[in-house]
């Protein structure tokens, strides 16, 4: 026996059965009714996890927001709180002033979200890189040359100077499940690098001599 076909509609390339939760919602869009327990719930439950994520935000980014008092208060209790089943309680509190807020000050907390996980994405690309050229200019002089190609304004005599006392400085070998143990000049040869590479990037674009 051949099975029925369901009975609905196709909207944007999508095929919405008929009395389905989509069907409801996309009815409810066109009548202009508000939204659905389940829509309010979900949302409220959004703007509670965006709420507690702006404990790990950045205070240099979190100040320009001028989030209310009472928000700040509940956060530092929030951040307070150990057990469970209060922290708990108190994230639905920081959920519910977070509703308060209207959708300019919404945007804005994302925003600074997004600004901070950037950050924190290309200061690891940084340290990668860092530690990348710090094995290579251990392991051998062709990349000294690599490196003042790419870094032309460089102090080569110094580099080489920390190079050469990071290679005399390398650490002996440890004993096995003990990290080594690493000199000073390990350290510094990185640190150099490190700020090398900020600086360059901090560099203004070299003039156009023959401009079109």
């Amino acid at each position: 026996m051949s099975r029925k076909p369901q009975k609905g509609y196709f909207v944007r390339g999508q095929f919405v059965a008929e009395g389905s939760e989509l069907d409801e919602q996309l009815q409810r869009e066109q009548r202009g009714d508000a939204p659905s327990k389940t829509e309010l719930k979900a949302h409220s439950a959004e703007l509670q996890a965006l709420g507690e994520q702006l404990l790990e935000l950045r205070a240099d980014l979190r100040d320009p927001l001028e989030l209310p008092a009472r928000l700040l208060e509940g956060l530092d209790e929030l951040a307070r709180i150990k057990n469970f089943e209060g922290r708990r309680r108190q994230g639905q509190f920081v959920g519910k002033l977070m509703r308060q807020l209207d959708e300019a000050q919404i945007a804005a907390i994302r925003a600074a979200l997004d600004t901070q996980r950037r950050g924190s994405a290309a200061d690891t690309l940084r340290l990668h890189a860092t530690e990348n050229w710090r094995q290579r200019l251990l392991e051998g002089d062709a990349a000294l040359t690599d490196w003042a190609q790419q870094h032309p304004a460089t102090d080569l005599q110094q580099l080489r100077a920390l190079v050469r006392q990071a290679r005399k400085d390398s650490p002996a070998t440890e004993p096995a499940g003990q990290a080594p143990r690493h000199a000073r000049a390990y350290r510094e040869l990185f640190q150099w690098i490190r700020a090398a590479l900020d600086a360059a990037d901090e560099a203004p674009p070299p003039a156009d001599d023959h401009p079109i």
